[in-house]
């Protein structure tokens, strides 16, 4: 495998890169792209291209996609105004239809995006290849799910056919009713549900701060748990930071919260000594 034809230039140093492949071969990582980070195509095209570049080292991916911001644009076109408790968007009727036809989409562009560079990806989603039964989290909020079952054998199927597993953060409840899911809270079940070696977060902020809001490379347990206590973690940070400690307590080697607006985020977390955010470990 020559890596100089295959790593970028502007990449992390091919002897690093040789360490880490040996490190993760053998092992499952799984990725959510956060929906505010895709905003922006030229970052798309740079996440397509660090998938695509994962694919051909033989690494196995499963990728989880959010999708916020294009979610609102289209509620915005139909004149319907968002309201949100304890931060999940209050989804009836009308809206679930919207949102399902916006994930399926944007996860569609995903998977026809990573076939142009050469790469075997799979939707999973509602409509096909399901892989999430969900509860309803709270009668207040109307479709929005959490997951109940993950059907990991569906999952691990796709990966053993050399196929990335694209999921959108919907599930289906009881009379195959589509849910909405927190971005977040699917890349923990599933991680968890895979027992993945890493679980990547790719978000807009550069990782988790200290007081003197500098990032922080490496964290335990029992420190995030200080730094919320003590007001240093606040509310935007604590949904992640809970789904990360899940994700640890339960089989999930490390959690890495990153910075997905930097030029190969995802390379240099995987492939680097420095890593491209904050890793979450026991």
């Amino acid at each position: 495998m020559d890596l100089n034809k295959i790593l970028p230039k502007d990449g992390p140093p091919i002897d690093q890169v040789k360490k880490y492949i040996e490190k993760y071969k053998n092992d499952l990582i799984v990725i959510k792209y956060g929906g505010n980070v895709f905003i922006d195509r030229n970052i798309f095209n740079n996440f397509i291209e660090d998938i695509s570049i994962l694919n051909k080292l033989g690494l196995s991916i499963v990728v989880i996609h959010g999708g916020g911001p294009r979610i609102k644009r289209e509620l915005d076109k139909s004149n319907i105004v968002s309201k949100f408790i304890r931060g999940l968007r209050v989804t009836d009727a009308k809206v679930i239809n919207i949102v399902e036809k916006v994930l399926i989409e944007f996860n569609e562009d995903i998977v026809s995006s990573l076939k142009e560079k050469g790469v075997k990806a799979i939707s999973l989603n509602t409509k096909q290849n399901c892989a999430i039964e969900v509860i309803p989290e709270a009668k207040e909020l109307g479709f929005v799910g959490i997951p109940d079952r993950i059907d990991i054998d569906t999952i691990k199927d796709k990966i053993e056919n050399k196929l990335i597993p694209i999921i959108s953060p919907l599930g289906l409840g009881s009379n195959n009713q589509a849910f909405n899911i927190n971005g977040d809270i699917a890349a923990g079940a599933i991680a968890k549900s895979l027992k993945s070696r890493r679980l990547l977060l790719m978000t807009n902020v550069e990782g988790v701060l200290d007081k003197n809001k500098k990032l922080i490379q490496e964290i335990s347990i029992s420190e995030i748990l200080d730094m919320v206590k003590n007001g240093t973690i606040t509310e935007g940070m604590i949904p992640k930071i809970n789904t990360c400690l899940d994700a640890v307590n339960n089989g999930v080697t490390a959690v890495g919260i990153i910075d997905g607006r930097k030029q190969h985020s995802i390379l240099f977390e995987i492939f680097s000594d420095k890593g491209s955010g904050t890793l979450i470990r026991k």
